[in-house]
């Protein structure tokens, strides 16, 4: 896509978090542009299906107009060079509404900003078109609700890393601060649980999935938990068994 002039004439491309799993978590600024936009998209799997759109359906049912969809199908792989190609041919489909006056909402669970895919289309049409960005509740601070504890108090340090990262990255992480949260837990699930045996951590773990959805699942014992990959939705929350007051 060659390089465009920003123009008051092109549509705004509006990141919109929709939160991790409960409907009733999207903002009220994010229901009123889903409800008001020309364009929606999102990232899709290979049948069509795309979590950000259910968790959005009840914005949808309040709307009045046609609107027209983008779905942007995301191969499950590692392979990066698949998803660029996807995000590429997304940012393509974007640019087409936007330089005809449309503005198009791209769906993020929860925040579009923190591991979010909507990063990858910005880097692609910022400074082309109009941004902007609307945050929605992380999974990070849906989980800390769900377990009605805090991630962290007073001078307590807090980290927040991926599954997908190295063992000793995870390892230094859960020595070096008192809170830590690993997102993506999936795959690398046995890895995070040898990483907590490791630095004696197993009993500051909690483990939870699909956080805020029907089939949400809590593990406040991990050493109960079964040591084999996860689904993608997952993530460890680890925290000082002991606090003080003061």
């Amino acid at each position: 896509m060659s390089a465009l002039e920003v123009s008051q004439k092109t549509g705004r491309f509006i990141g919109v978090g929709v939160g991790p799993g409960d409907p009733e978590l999207i903002t009220l600024k994010a229901l009123r542009l889903i409800q008001r936009a020309s364009v929606v998209s999102y990232l899709a799997n290979d049948e069509g299906g795309s979590q950000a759109k259910t968790i959005a359906s009840e914005a949808f049912a309040g709307v009045t107009h046609a609107q027209n969809e983008i779905a942007i199908v995301m191969p499950m792989s590692t392979d990066r060079s698949l998803a660029n190609e996807a995000y590429d041919n997304g940012a393509k489909a974007i640019a087409n509404e936007l330089l005809q006056g449309k503005d198009v909402v791209f769906l993020c669970e929860g925040d579009p900003l923190f591991f979010g895919s909507f990063a990858y289309l910005l880097e692609r049409l910022e400074g082309h078109f109009q941004c902007q960005v609307v945050p929605g509740v992380s999974s990070i601070n849906a989980a800390s609700s769900a377990l009605n504890h805090p991630l962290t108090v007073l001078k307590e340090s807090f980290a927040v890393v991926s599954g997908r990262h190295t063992a000793e990255q995870i390892d230094t992480a859960l020595a070096q601060h008192d809170s830590v949260v690993i997102m993506k837990a999936g795959r690398a699930r046995p890895r995070i649980l040898m990483a907590l045996r490791k630095t004696n951590r197993m009993q500051d773990a909690k483990y939870l999935e699909y956080i805020g959805r029907e089939n949400e699942r809590i593990v406040r014992d991990v050493s109960t938990l079964e040591d084999k990959a996860g689904p993608y939705f997952s993530l460890f929350v680890v925290t000082k068994s002991e606090r003080g007051t003061r």
